[in-house]
């Protein structure tokens, strides 16, 4: 019994119950007073009623006129009683102006004066209730007029509310049924609200939803992905801490559309994009987010939709720093191959007793790899630069590219924007790498590097097909790539990475394609602020 009263259905109906017991008990109170008054002054005008009859009896108003009671002693009490007897008065008492009694149930009273004043000596009729020697009663006291019509006493008139208090009784009965009626109706109307109720918590008791709603706070806050819940108007019902970080979103986004709290833009877009399914990528100046999109539907019907947020930030920079030891290892690896290759051509012709030709080989060697690095060393001073410059210098001669930098590349060793320059580098040369892979020999990269008082200026050009015009507007747009080789491996972040990093800065990037292509990227410098401020 206790296990069935935790239900929530049965919660609900016990309390409807009482509370329509309570109304209808307290209604029935009011309804008896009301019904109480109501026969009060109904006996009072019956009281009323009689004693107007007795007023209008010729002999009671010949033998009240002053003077003539003595001539009709007897007269006036036996009629009182009659009247009494034949209309179920309690009293019937006749007065004169002088407040003598003429008649009244108790004889001894008769001829005796009343304590108090005649109340319809002005003429009008009296009602209320009395308590007198009789008890309370419903009392009506009427002007008793002479044949002359003028008032020479009055009549008054009581009826015993115990009468009043049975007529009570005998019409309580009936209207109790009827509150018992409506008691029942409302009872049954609350057990079907109760049924409705428990549909639409989908059967869980009230234990049950509060126990769901600590498990969804503690689950929502305690995540580290950004979850975010619209109803079907596109309304946000659910939102966490994560998604608030993530989109930037005010306290008090809940309950208000979606489009109204994030900024217009591409990532309003994807997330208010029903097509978008899952693991959509989008990267924006500070943070590369993963998005997934579900809709929810409940008994085949759509009740909003669940968004996911992945932050994949730092996921990005480790694979980044990955790819740049994957980079200088697969660089070892051919320099490996290489060497191990010069090292035999070297033994062979020391085998074959030719040690001139031998040496003028190493020389050959020494002088060719030495060249470019003195290149490198010579014009560029950030060590990160360089060490990058001569990693992707070996891959390029595993990959049978030329990688040159131009003579008047200039960087000095406190150059800003080092992080920057370093990722728009490598993204850069590692596209020209992969649009030449589909090109016949020769081909070449030419890297320029120019630092100025106002600004740096990076271009990274190849010998390639170059880009389809149609294309160029999308080439930063995440995911987009017009890569086919094999070894390309960045599926179309590359280029959308350089252009965050630079518009964070606050540069350009610039693409031109002629016989090639070549993209020219401008980073601002502190001076540049300083000459344009």
């Amino acid at each position: 019994m206790r296990r069935r009263m935790r239900k929530i259905s049965s919660q609900i109906l016990l309390a409807q119950v009482v509370i329509l017991t309570a109304s209808m008990a307290f209604g029935f109170l009011l309804l008896t007073q009301t019904v109480r008054a109501n026969l009060d002054r109904d006996f009072e005008a019956r009281a009323a009623a009689i004693a107007q009859t007795v007023a209008s009896v010729p002999m009671v108003q010949q033998c009240m006129v002053p003077g003539a009671a003595a001539a009709c002693a007897g007269q006036l009490q036996e009629y009182a009683t009659a009247t009494m007897s034949s209309t179920g008065a309690s009293y019937v008492v006749l007065i004169d102006m002088q407040g003598i009694r003429h008649s009244h149930p108790d004889p001894s009273l008769v001829g005796q004066r009343v304590s108090e004043p005649v109340m319809a000596a002005d003429g009008q009729v009296h009602l209320g209730i009395n308590s007198g020697s009789q008890g309370l009663t419903a009392n009506a006291r009427v002007p008793l007029f002479s044949p002359a019509d003028v008032v020479i006493g009055e009549v008054s008139v009581g009826i015993q509310e115990s009468s009043v208090s049975s007529e009570l009784v005998r019409e309580l009965p009936s209207y109790g049924l009827w509150f018992a009626v409506a008691l029942l109706f409302g009872a049954v109307a609350s057990w079907f609200v109760a049924r409705r109720m428990k549909k639409r918590t989908f059967g869980l008791e009230l234990d049950e939803i509060a126990r769901l709603l600590q498990e969804r706070e503690a689950t929502l806050h305690g995540i580290r992905e950004g979850v975010l819940a619209l109803d079907p108007a596109g309304r946000i019902s659910v939102v966490n801490d994560a998604a608030r970080r993530l989109l930037n979103l005010p306290d008090a986004a809940a309950g208000r559309p979606l489009v109204e709290v994030v900024a217009a833009g591409e990532l309003r877009d994807i997330l208010i994009d029903p097509s978008v399914g899952v693991d959509e990528l989008f990267v924006t100046s500070e943070l590369c987010l993963v998005v997934n999109r579900m809709p929810v539907v409940l008994r085949g019907k759509p009740h909003g939709t669940v968004i996911t947020l992945r932050d994949r930030t730092d996921l990005e920079g480790l694979a980044r720093e990955l790819d740049g030891q994957r980079s200088l290892t697969e660089s070892l690896r051919a320099q490996q191959h290489e060497f191990t290759n010069r090292l035999h051509a070297i033994a062979g012709l020391l085998e074959l007793d030719r040690p001139v030709d031998a040496l003028s080989y190493l020389n050959e060697l020494r002088g060719t790899s030495a060249d470019f690095d003195e290149s490198v060393r010579s014009r560029i001073a950030v060590p990160q630069i360089v060490g990058l410059l001569l990693g992707k210098a070996a891959e390029a001669s595993e990959r049978g590219v030329e990688l040159v930098i131009a003579p008047d590349s200039h960087l000095d060793a406190d150059a800003r924007h080092v992080q920057a320059l370093t990722t728009v580098l490598g993204n850069m040369i590692d596209n020209a790498f992969d649009a030449l892979m589909p090109v016949a020999a020769p081909r070449f990269v030419e890297v320029r590097i120019v630092e100025s008082p106002v600004a740096i200026e990076v271009s990274v050009a190849d010998n390639g097909i170059g880009i389809p015009e149609s294309e160029r507007p999308q080439v930063f747009d995440r995911g987009f790539t017009t890569k086919r080789s094999a070894h390309s491996t960045h599926g179309g972040l590359g280029l959308a990475l350089v252009m965050n990093a630079v518009t964070r800065i606050g540069g350009t990037v610039e693409v031109e394609v002629d016989g090639g292509t070549r993209f020219t990227v401008t980073l601002p410098t502190a001076v540049a602020a300083e000459v344009g401020g």
